[in-house]
């Protein structure tokens, strides 16, 4: 069994960018010859996630959408009063979507389903530029 780990360095625009990174871990699966196993994509920070979704135009627009239903941007939380910034919102969303993925892979493929991609989400008040940690377990 074999053990690589990559950090790639993605800029984003924050407010709830959604990136497609599955391209990024794709080209790493074939560019160290892996055959099978899983792989972990972890955002580092506490105001982004990675999950997966269907990425289309309607579904990112639906997922900003109902998250500023469920979690606004413009809410009063404790946290601004911790800090005097205003990322509460940014926090709280990364906890419940969650830092990381860990998928698994057979034949140097991803085993995600036909519509699925792997996403970084970046929640906070600004551009960032993102690490995230893609760690890949195999053979």
């Amino acid at each position: 069994m074999k053990i690589y780990t990559e950090k790639i360095n993605i800029n984003t625009k924050g407010n709830c960018d959604i990136i497609d990174i599955t391209p990024h871990i794709t080209r790493l699966l074939e560019k160290q010859k892996f055959n099978e196993g899983n792989v972990t994509a972890f955002v580092v920070g506490s105001t982004a996630s990675i999950s997966t979704i269907e990425y289309e135009p309607g579904l990112k627009k639906d997922l900003i959408q109902i998250l500023e239903i469920l979690i606004p941007q413009n809410h009063i939380y404790h946290h601004h009063d911790t800090w005097g910034d205003y990322n509460g919102h940014a926090h709280i969303r990364s906890t419940i979507i969650g830092c990381s993925q860990t998928i698994p892979f057979v034949n140097g493929e991803l085993m995600l389903g036909t519509w699925q991609q792997i996403i970084l989400i970046d929640f906070d008040d600004r551009p960032r530029v993102r690490n995230v940690v893609i760690q890949i377990i195999g053979e």
